[in-house]
């Protein structure tokens, strides 16, 4: 029993196999009953004195073992819901009852007749239907084949299965006390006082060939558990003492009857020992598994400590560099405002002087400082995500993004753009923020479809199989495309995948929707071959079923 039960699922007698170390124990503890028996087998007619306390103190141990067996087997069928289980323990409960009605009509040991109207023949009777009923219990535990599906199906009504086997048992019991003693004139008589008549020949013998099949049946049975093999330890014992205390003595009170009782007892000690044993093992793995719990909780905490510790400092380090970011851009607009203002100047008042050399350096000038102040917007749009809290409310796509599109035409009027808006729907979204992610992806497809006429872009919605609680969108283009070997630098911050000769830019964008996308708890990503265009897709929650109210973009 010293085995390291959590290498394995099976933790119970009743389902842990049997391994060589439990057969040679349990083979040793046979021998050594069998070498006792054949010992006392020469004595066994021998008469000894009539000790009146040894039948209630037996009777008392009996009771109390195989009730306490019976109460740890119908615990395990509360948890393995084994209808086998809950017939051997019920076995034992009544092994239990009947050691209780045997002992209150023994004759001589409460009333000189025995209690419950007990004749002459009651006792014995009810001894051969005590050592006669648990065998037969044995092999029905021993024949019986679980159903797992079974078992689920009873799952729920354990309670009332062990209330209805302590119920028939109870039947039972009375049914056979009441035979033994009502009806006992039905019955042939096999004792003559504390002598046995010849009849107790031919009753014992079948008692005995029960015990003797119920071991045939738990050798037969495969796989063997160790509950098996310590049952079958049991009946050897049963085997013992009925041989001793009603075949081979003389009758009560001799050698043969006090020995077969204690085999008797022996025997009702076996399992219960090796369950209480099991409890105690399974009972030390639970405090090791509750001390492993508790440390690894504490692991938890102090590592769920670090991380916050960790999230703080990062959080600051991120305040610090927004206020950093937002600081410089704003006075970097100062001396770009004064660059810019300088030029126009220039070109104002001093245009006409200029050759045309000077005059393109002077537009040069001006379109950098442009540039510049456009990086600037930018960078403040992208600082400020990270101190705006959202403003979540259920926004029609439809609108926004029409409304958009309409905005982006202004700058693009000398274009010809097809635009295909498809049913967006409504999604949880902070409209002003989900507003700069839409004017983003859009003008980045407008930007790369410059060399296209016409240029189409196309902005729709799918159902994502592995995400059904989220709707994703996509803006599509037949633009310029990309390599996809260079997809993880386009939402960096400053990051270009085209020369800002050819497409003009700043490099913030896309990691401004990808943060917008990101605070929502969606996600963003993108698909796309050079010289076919790309799609950008995002994925946000569904904020109402269609045709629900929602919240209007503002105008």
């Amino acid at each position: 029993m010293a085995r390291d039960l959590r290498d394995s699922g099976r933790v119970f007698l009743s389902t842990l196999p049997a391994e060589r170390r439990d057969h040679r124990l349990a083979l040793a503890v046979v021998a050594v009953s069998a070498a006792i028996f054949v010992a006392a087998v020469p004595f066994a007619k021998v008469p000894l004195g009539q000790v009146w306390a040894f039948i209630p103190i037996y009777q008392s141990a009996f009771v109390v073992n195989d009730l306490i067996t019976a109460i740890l087997l119908f615990g395990q069928f509360r948890i393995l819901r084994s209808r086998a289980l809950l017939l051997l323990a019920s076995g034992y409960l009544f092994t239990a009852f009947m050691a209780v009605a045997h002992a209150l009509t023994f004759p001589g040991l409460f009333a000189p007749t025995g209690l419950l109207g007990a004749e002459p023949q009651t006792t014995a009777w009810l001894y051969m239907f005590w050592h006669g009923g648990f065998p037969l219990l044995v092999i029905g535990y021993a024949v019986l084949e679980d159903d797992e599906r079974e078992a689920t199906r009873r799952r729920g009504r354990e309670a009332i299965a062990i209330l209805s086997g302590i119920a028939a048992v109870l039947v039972a019991v009375v049914a056979l006390t009441l035979v033994a003693t009502a009806g006992q004139g039905a019955l042939p008589a096999i004792m003559r006082g504390n002598s046995y008549t010849p009849a107790m020949i031919t009753v014992v013998s079948s008692v005995w060939g029960l015990s003797l099949l119920a071991l045939i049946a738990l050798w037969r049975r495969r796989p063997r558990s160790v509950l098996d093999l310590w049952l079958m330890v049991v009946m050897c014992a049963w085997l013992f003492d009925i041989a001793l205390a009603a075949v081979l003595n003389a009758g009560r009170f001799d050698l043969g009857f006090y020995a077969g009782r204690i085999y008797g007892l022996l025997a009702a000690s076996f399992v219960l020992i090796v369950l209480l044993l099991e409890n105690s093992v399974l009972y030390a793995w639970l405090v090791e598994a509750l001390a492993g719990e508790r440390e690894a909780r504490r692991r938890v905490q102090e590592k769920t400590a670090e991380l916050i510790e960790k999230a703080n400092e990062l959080m600051a380090a991120n305040r610090d560099l927004e206020a950093f970011s937002y600081s410089v851009s704003h006075d970097l607009r100062a001396p770009v405002r004064a660059v810019d203002g300088f030029a126009r100047m220039l070109e104002e008042g001093y245009g006409e002087r200029l050759d045309d050399e000077g005059r393109r350096l002077l537009g040069v000038v001006r379109e950098s400082g442009r540039q510049m102040g456009q990086l600037i917007d930018d960078l403040l749009a992208f600082s400020r995500l990270g101190r705006e809290p959202l403003r979540t409310k259920r926004v029609q796509l439809d609108e926004l993004v029409k409304q958009t599109i309409e905005e982006l035409r202004r700058d693009c009027s000398d274009r010809r753009i097809d635009f295909a808006v498809g049913e967006l729907g409504v999604a949880d979204a902070d409209p002003a923020l989900l507003k700069q992610a839409l004017a983003n992806l859009l003008s980045n497809a407008i930007k790369f479809t410059r060399k296209r006429d016409p240029a189409v872009v196309e902005v729709g919605r799918r159902r994502d199989p592995q995400a059904a609680d989220a709707n994703v969108y996509y803006v599509k283009d037949n633009g310029a495309g990309f390599d996809m070997r260079y997809a993880s630098k386009l939402f960096g911050v400053f990051q270009r995948l085209h020369s800002v000769n050819e497409y003009e830019g700043t490099g913030v964008g896309l990691a401004i929707v990808q943060r917008v996308i990101d605070r929502h708890g969606g996600r963003v990503w993108a698909e796309s071959k050079p010289g076919e265009g790309a799609t950008f897709y995002f994925m946000l929650r569904p904020g109402a079923e269609e045709g629900s109210p929602a919240e209007a973009p503002a105008a």
